[in-house]
């Protein structure tokens, strides 16, 4: 399987699952709510510095098609885990800001995760 595929299928399922999870469960306003809690957010860091860190060495294709975007997920991810690591309190700050596009977000996740299973058939 080439690797583009596998990450496609990888980021897709995991978008389509926690979307959905968020817009039945409303687990994103929770998370939110936890950003306020340093040990809470510097240990997600680790777990979304990995995941990124994973992508980026394995997926840094800068093509110009439906790649790239695996791409910049990795490379978000990674850096969103870094802030996640060493500024936790920024990550709190925009997790507050962000509280009021909670539905929005969440399907965007579903959208962007359908539409990776697609580029990957």
């Amino acid at each position: 399987m080439d690797i583009s595929i596998f990450f496609a299928r990888l980021w897709g399922s995991y978008s389509v699952i926690f979307g959905l999870l968020f817009i039945i469960t409303g687990q994103l306003g929770k998370t939110i709510e936890m950003t306020d809690d340093k040990p809470f957010v510097i240990s997600t860091g680790y777990i979304t510095l990995l995941m990124g860190l994973v992508t980026v060495i394995l997926h840094n294709i800068w093509a110009a098609d439906w790649r790239i975007v695996i791409t910049i997920l990795g490379w978000s991810t990674l850096i969103k885990g870094i802030m996640k690591i060493g500024f936790p309190e920024i990550i709190h700050k925009q997790a507050q800001r962000f509280k009021k596009k909670q539905l929005f977000s969440a399907v965007f996740m579903i959208l962007l995760g359908i539409w990776l299973f697609w580029v990957s058939l």
